[in-house]
């Protein structure tokens, strides 16, 4: 018993100079403060923070602007509101439909690209609009553009696009979705034009077929090189700003590239690279819609200019 009184006594006399030490080294810290203030000499100011150098750099022709299109400069996917507009035009029936529900469903949940379904969702629909004219598909995409696209696109993309046309360079949208459509959306948004996957078609009507592959992943980092080469642009003074991971090799290649409302994967590899991020959801982070969606309801129309221009090319 005298030794648990013993212990006990050490315990509390222990926990009472804890407790003295942290209130006199409280009491000590505040005096010297006060001591500090009343007769310390003048600090010198810190040197402030160099800002970040402005950019877009006003008149430098050598630079130019990238966006892809799905969840970057429109919120979901064009080809999902373009397939709407083709399903309400009596395009293609419920059966489609319901396919391309599917398909759509099978790329979230597995979060991966499967070359056979997307070769699967390519071929239904080049499908649909085989036979039918270049010029239908145009005038039905102005349409679709108005009926759900126009009230989509995210204020602050379109804001980044705006700084890059004053001060005088060219944007260009690099996306999976047929080149006519997504001229269409470039035209309506003041940019300079459009990159995107081209289908075959001969007389002004579709063939069925596509002129090489979906512009997707590695392919729009090839696009933009190929223009770059043509418009004479410096890639290491380009920006390109783009939501998905399949669009790294693209980011890759140009100076100054953005993260903007990106997925895990991208914005993972966008901290650990240095990417300047930006994100304009609000609330839960949209759902990202999947390229095999955008296969599924049309890598279907490429423009007729663009694939006797390329053919041209190859002769």
């Amino acid at each position: 018993m005298a030794a648990l009184g013993w212990l006990l006594s050490r315990k509390r006399s222990a926990t009472a100079r804890s407790v003295l030490a942290g209130e006199a080294s409280a009491e000590a810290a505040r005096k010297s403060a006060q001591e500090s203030d009343e007769t310390s000499a003048p600090v010198e100011p810190e040197t402030p923070e160099q800002p970040e150098p402005e950019f877009p750099v006003a008149g430098d022709e050598k630079a130019a602007a990238f966006f892809d299109l799905d969840n970057t400069v429109m919120q979901g996917a064009a080809m999902f509101h373009f397939g709407r507009g083709l399903y309400k035009r009596h395009f293609f029936g419920k059966r489609d439909l319901l396919r391309f529900a599917w398909q759509q469903a099978y790329f979230r949940l597995a979060g991966t690209e499967d070359p056979e379904h997307i070769q699967d969702a390519r071929d239904s629909v080049l499908s649909i609009v085989k036979g039918h004219r270049v010029s239908e598909l145009m005038s039905i995409g102005e349409e679709i553009y108005d009926e759900y696209m126009a009230e989509r696109i995210w204020p602050g993309t379109r804001a980044l696009a705006q700084a890059h046309l004053d001060a005088g360079q060219k944007v260009w949208l690099v996306t999976a979705a047929p080149v006519e459509t997504a001229t269409i959306i470039a035209r309506r948004l003041g940019l300079t034009g459009a990159l995107g996957t081209v289908a075959e078609s001969v007389g002004g009507v579709y063939t069925g077929k596509l002129v090489g592959e979906l512009l997707h992943g590695p392919a729009k980092a090839e696009a933009v090189r190929a223009l770059a080469s043509a418009e004479g642009l410096d890639l290491s003074r380009c920006a390109a700003y783009s939501d998905s991971h399949n669009d790294i090799p693209m980011l890759s290649i140009v100076g100054h590239p953005y993260a903007v409302n990106p997925d895990g994967r991208l914005h993972k590899h966008a901290r650990e690279h240095g990417w300047r991020l930006r994100d304009y959801r609000t609330g839960r982070k949209a759902a990202k819609v999947g390229i095999p969606a955008a296969a599924a309801v049309g890598a279907l129309a490429g423009g007729a200019a663009a694939a006797v221009a390329l053919h041209r090319r190859r002769r």
